[in-house]
């Protein structure tokens, strides 16, 4: 099967490289490839390359992707409506499936945890499903004022992906397939979601202090391995067409979860203590609304795709702090 990924190259990307040609696929990545010679990452053998910007089409550029001839797109740097629809032009007719990476912040909950969506209800009910409300307000992060032109976080003005994914759905050409993603984490985690605890630990803190309610809290994770294994199936899958796929870790888990699984893969024998969120001062306190929870229900994508985390979670954690301790 041949399958041209979009990105690939930071973080989750290279993983979903590998995972597609672990299972035989033909890969081709379209990117700007502006990665210095240390920071690209190395690919498996016979991963052919095409160098272009999405936002900056040529018809040479065009001419080669449509050469390539992909039963699947896999769209891993979407940002805005017109990302996708640039990219859908030119394989529509052409690829049989288009599968969009897309966030869990598209849900309402997600408007709400960053005060960006008011209103009744006051909080979502969670976890979130894939029929769970979507944010009301499109563009999050547009601000009053638009960013200047020269500003590298511009693009953050016309960042959404609910506009992508309707338009992605839709699409009478293609089979859309949306896979909305939990917080990432593991090696190669440009947000470095573990820096925060593991830096405390590694400064010989003997106590990790917790807000009431940032501790009681409940997010959505994956494994930066299992994630891309998520969307590798998803790519191969012969089912799947049109539908919405949530991709996260199984169960609850609080902020106090979260915090003592690391301290357990740090081999961290310290107390991590929670206290009233008013004893915690401004600077403890989440800078979130972390009265609605972000937590999704995976179920739909484990019985529709036979979707399982192929990593060990103690394991998955070590390799994380393993990486972060290195960055440092």
């Amino acid at each position: 099967m041949s399958i041209l990924v979009i990105g690939g190259t930071r973080f989750i990307g290279p993983a979903v490289v590998r995972c597609l040609a672990e299972q035989g696929a033909e890969v081709t990545l379209f990117n700007r490839g502006k990665a210095s010679e240390e920071k690209a990452p190395k690919l498996p053998a016979g991963v052919a390359t095409i160098a272009g910007d999405r936002r900056d089409l040529t018809p040479e550029v065009i001419a080669k992707l449509k050469a390539v001839e992909p039963e699947v797109v896999v769209d891993m740097v979407c940002v805005t409506e017109e990302d996708a629809r640039s990219m859908v032009d030119v394989f529509a007719g052409v690829a049989r499936r288009y599968v969009l990476v897309s966030s869990c912040d598209v849900y309402r909950a997600y408007g709400i945890l960053i005060g960006a969506d008011t209103g009744e209800p006051e909080l979502e009910p969670s976890p979130l499903t894939e029929d769970s409300p979507l944010r009301r307000e499109l563009y999050p992060y547009r601000g009053a004022e638009p960013r200047p032109e020269d500003d590298p976080r511009r693009i953050l003005d016309d960042y959404d992906k609910i506009p992508a994914e309707r338009l992605v759905l839709e699409h009478p050409e293609l089979e859309g397939v949306v896979l909305r993603l939990p917080m990432v984490y593991g090696p190669g985690d440009y947000q470095r979601r573990l820096r925060e605890y593991i830096t405390q630990i590694d400064d010989g803190a003997t106590e990790i202090t917790l807000a009431e309610t940032l501790a009681a809290w409940r997010d959505c994770r994956g494994y930066v391995e299992d994630v891309a294994h998520a969307i590798a199936l998803a790519a191969l899958s012969v089912s799947g067409a049109g539908r919405v796929y949530n991709v996260a870790e199984e169960g609850p888990c609080t902020q106090l979860d979260w915090v003592r699984r690391i301290a357990a893969a740090a081999d961290w024998d310290g107390e991590i203590k929670v206290v009233p969120d008013a004893e915690m001062g401004e600077d403890g306190q989440p800078g979130f609304n972390a009265r609605q929870h972000l937590d999704v229900d995976s179920a739909r994508i484990r019985k529709e795709l036979g979707y399982v985390e192929p990593t060990d979670p103690a394991l998955a954690l070590k390799a994380s702090i393993a990486w972060e301790r290195e960055q440092d």
